[in-house]
């Protein structure tokens, strides 16, 4: 075999991986608002050692009270620019998450207890976590969106896992997308996972925590108590954006046409 043809093969090899990540990109495009883990409307309001691990902003409001004694590990963008663009590309992903073709209607049903795997979950009205645990499985990169008509409220103590189908394992992973028609409470020291993109406003009461997501509001407030949000995910794998799956996937046709030429010779 010449040593042309051998690179050829090798370089085909070395281009599925990526193509393989790219079958689990975001099925929303979170925009300049992916970098955010609170954005506002109106105010962003914080009572207590709240921890922000990721951008905040507000706009068309100007109000952020509470920072200190919050602490924000990322930048913080009042009623300029950058917050103005990150609403609007917050409104870009809502309009798409809720555009989405639903995979199950859980309409009436209580969210705590269920064993979910990656899909559109649609309520035509209010979704509800009452006080138990939300289990998502799924291999790294599954996606879940959540539809939800009017409000999202979750009970004290109440929990979202996902859970590695692969090594049964809990683990963060950073698509899961909760779409709510008009306002989120999250309850006392509930453990939440995912981004919330509110119409109107996102209530975090005492000890309430959001790993690998946000919490971004387009109209109203986003009020804190004492609460933890995590925009990043330690240990995921970052993928390619969803126009990047085209390129690889046409650049590997090409090059299979490639390789088989050059074997023809």
């Amino acid at each position: 075999m010449r040593p042309r043809r051998i690179r050829l093969i090798a370089l085909s090899f070395l281009l599925l991986p990526l193509l393989v990540l790219g079958a689990y990109a975001d099925t929303i495009n979170m925009g300049t608002a992916g970098s955010y883990a609170v954005l506002a409307g109106s105010t962003v309001t914080n009572t207590g050692y709240s921890v922000i691990n990721g951008n905040l902003g507000v706009s068309a409001g100007c109000a952020v009270t509470g920072f200190p004694p919050g602490i924000v590990h990322g930048q913080t963008n009042k009623c300029n620019a950058a917050a103005a663009h990150a609403q609007r590309d917050l409104t870009t992903a809502f309009n798409q998450g809720m555009g989405l073709s639903k995979t199950r209607d859980l309409t009436g049903q209580d969210l705590g207890g269920l064993n979910l795997t990656k899909g559109v979950y649609f309520f035509s009205s209010s979704a509800q976590l009452s006080g138990g645990v939300l289990y998502l499985t799924g291999k790294p990169g599954a996606v879940f969106v959540f539809q939800i008509g009017t409000t999202l409220t979750t009970l004290s103590n109440s929990s979202v896992i996902f859970i590695n189908s692969l090594t049964k394992k809990p683990m963060n992973d950073p698509h899961i997308y909760w779409v709510v028609g008009s306002s989120a409470t999250l309850g006392t020291n509930t453990k939440f996972e995912g981004n919330i993109l509110a119409l109107t406003s996102i209530t975090l009461t005492t000890g309430a925590s959001i790993t690998c997501g946000s919490a971004l509001a387009q109209t109203g407030a986003v009020t804190m108590d004492t609460n933890a949000i995590t925009k990043g995910c330690g240990g995921t794998t970052t993928v390619p954006e969803p126009g990047t799956i085209s390129l690889m996937g046409s650049g590997l046709v090409i090059l299979a046409g490639v390789v088989r030429r050059r074997m023809r010779i």
